[in-house]
């Protein structure tokens, strides 16, 4: 019987992402001796530069005439950047940090760490990492890839297994090798929030969070500006595909007086059995929520001893009550249930609605079992 994959325990100091090729620190260096570069460089620097004047004016041309060689914007072609005020908000910075330390524990083995999104994750070498971990399964890339052709055709053939994965489930495809190698990091976090979702990361992410995005686009040789809300997150059972209701949707917004006479059965229902080890359940929303009992109950509804050092018989914090609930929800899959809808977050976190989708599912089952 193997264990449910949970988040690992962050080490204090976890180790150092392998160092990259030094590159050449110097002006020219930098530039590539290239006037390509050169026309990046510079075109890098006024589009910051224009991005923050779009603040002030947002629907104003830009004041700075740039001469269209000057710049590798073509003709009406556009691009976007996250206006500075949005990077302080407080959820976009939560948002950042968890999806950060979900990646820094997720490839802990792989001795990578990520200290900023759109720096570390543009050429697609962690990327890479983080989807064979966690789908399991092994791309046909290169390791490591310096020129930014190699690194496009590399991305290209990353964000396509990604698509193989998120397209049959209906994700919406925000992003491109384009925006991705671009450091757009808008593109980024949306990829990120749907890979974290599909797998069902053991984090949660804040809510609603949205950003303001400065769209510049270059129009009669002049770089005009415009700003878009973003939505980077809606809420958790959204994010999760759940669109279409079921039973216990219809019991909370339109039955709650029979919302009672579930909760009594399904009580029932697990007294039956926990009270073989005297004992006893009396509140749903509370008592799974460290999933002690349900790790027992599947013991108990299979006839099987689950060894006391599988689980945590008294979780001291978060992350082993998660622990166990996963390791409960393994249990059942191993007694020929289908994966639950619910996040095992959801069940430690008191959702009553996620708590009753897990017991209900075990008493369409086992309610015969005596």
């Amino acid at each position: 019987m193997s264990a449910l994959p949970v988040s690992p325990l962050r080490s204090p100091g976890p180790p150092l992402r392998p160092p990259r090729a030094k590159k050449d620190e110097s002006f020219l260096g930098k530039l590539g001796g290239t006037l390509g570069r050169k026309k990046r460089f510079k075109e890098v620097s006024e589009l910051q530069e224009e991005g923050k004047n779009a603040i002030n004016s947002p629907l104003a041309p830009a004041t700075v005439d740039i001469h269209p060689e000057d710049t590798l914007l073509e003709e009406n072609e556009e691009r976007t950047m996250i206006d500075p005020t949005s990077r302080e908000d407080p959820k976009f910075k939560e948002l950042n940090k968890v999806l950060i330390d979900w990646i820094n524990d997720v490839l802990v083995e792989e001795r990578i760490i990520v200290k900023q999104l759109e720096e570390d994750l543009y050429d697609g070498q962690v990327l890479q990492k983080l989807l064979e971990k966690l789908a399991n399964r092994k791309l046909n890339v290169a390791e490591v890839t310096q020129s930014e052709i190699g690194q496009k055709q590399k991305l290209q053939t990353i964000l396509e297994a990604i698509y193989d994965v998120l397209r049959p489930h209906g994700w919406a495809i925000k992003w491109n090798v384009d925006s991705i190698h671009g450091k757009n990091l808008v593109a980024i976090l949306h990829l990120l929030v749907a890979l974290a979702m599909h797998f069902r990361a053991p984090i949660r992410l804040p809510e609603h969070v949205s950003v303001q995005v400065v769209v510049v686009r270059k129009r009669e040789g002049l770089l005009h500006s415009t700003h878009v809300a973003e939505e980077l997150t809606t809420t958790t059972e959204m994010m999760m595909g759940r669109f279409e209701r079921d039973a216990f949707d219809t019991l909370f917004d339109h039955a709650p007086d029979k919302l009672s006479v579930v909760k009594k059965s399904l009580i029932t229902f697990v007294n039956k059995h926990l009270n073989k080890l005297n004992l006893e359940v009396t509140e749903l929303e509370t008592q799974f929520a460290d999933g002690v009992y349900l790790v027992l109950l599947m013991g108990l509804l299979e006839g099987y001893f689950v060894p006391l050092h599988n689980f945590h018989l008294t979780p001291e914090n978060f992350d082993q009550k998660v622990h166990n609930v996963s390791f409960a929800f393994e249990l059942m899959q191993d007694g020929g249930l289908k994966k639950p809808k619910a996040r095992p977050e959801d069940v430690v976190n008191l959702d009553l609605k996620s708590t009753l989708r897990v017991l209900y599912n075990l008493f369409t089952k086992y309610k015969n079992i005596e």
